[in-house]
């Protein structure tokens, strides 16, 4: 097992232990894990509407919708462990329950991201949104390559950016932009000395780790095809 899997692992086991209590609630009350899976997908369409809304009603300058819409991200990713969770421990695991997971979570990535593509555009922040769509090809990807090496009978997992490192570090930074625009402004921008464009501003704060996203999802996607070949070829051997 390589390192960084075995950290992501630990930290699984971790989180799980702090929602184990709200799981048993939710399979106490009846839901059942497609119920908290939909919910997790409604919550991601409401990230889309918080974003859509704030490129509509509010100020180039105005990063409250973007701070929210962080926060509910974070809250809605928090469903795509829950309803596993609730799989497991309820006793209620089944092949479509999976499939029907798989299906929401690429739903959820791909509406939460039009959200933030619409938001970019409507500001007027056109490479950011390049960017970010991007970042959201290597998102599909990341999962598409796994997808397809499982139905060719090898597994293909691991990198970098898989989808709980990406909602964190979306949300994250989402959430940090709408606060540090009450400190910094929305206007603030950092320029150096001889250099007639700014290097930072506080969008940066969202939009700079997005384009480190659309680099490392794609390489996540490389390295799972790699892995996928080799262990193929290793197969035919």
């Amino acid at each position: 097992m390589e390192p960084q899997t075995s950290v992501r692992t630990s930290l699984q086991l971790g989180i799980y232990k702090i929602i184990d209590p709200v799981v048993k609630l939710l399979i106490k009350v009846g839901l059942t894990p497609n119920a908290v899976t939909s919910i997790g997908f409604i919550l991601n369409v409401g990230v889309a509407a918080i974003f859509i809304i704030g490129a509509e009603d509010g100020n180039r300058g105005d990063f409250t919708y973007v701070g929210w819409a962080g926060a509910l991200i974070l809250f809605a990713g928090l469903f795509d462990m829950l309803d596993g969770q609730v799989a497991r421990l309820g006793n209620m695991k089944s092949v479509f329950g999976a499939l029907y997971d798989s299906v929401l979570d690429r739903y959820s990535e791909l509406i939460m991201f039009l959200g933030i593509c619409y938001y970019l555009v409507a500001h007027h922040y056109f490479l950011s949104s390049i960017f970010a769509f991007i970042a959201l090809i290597g998102s599909m990807m990341v999962s598409y390559v796994r997808a397809r090496a499982e139905g060719l009978g090898v597994d293909s997992k691991g990198g970098l950016m898989q989808r709980p490192e990406r909602v964190i570090t979306i949300g994250v930074c989402a959430i940090a932009c709408g606060v540090a625009s009450s400190y910094l402004g929305g206007d603030y921008k950092l320029y150096i000395p001889g250099i007639k464009w700014h290097v930072f501003e506080t969008m940066s704060i969202f939009t700079f780790p997005i384009t480190i996203l659309a680099v490392l999802t794609n390489l996540t996607a490389f390295k799972r095809l790699v892995n996928a070949k080799k262990a193929l070829s290793d197969r035919e051997e």
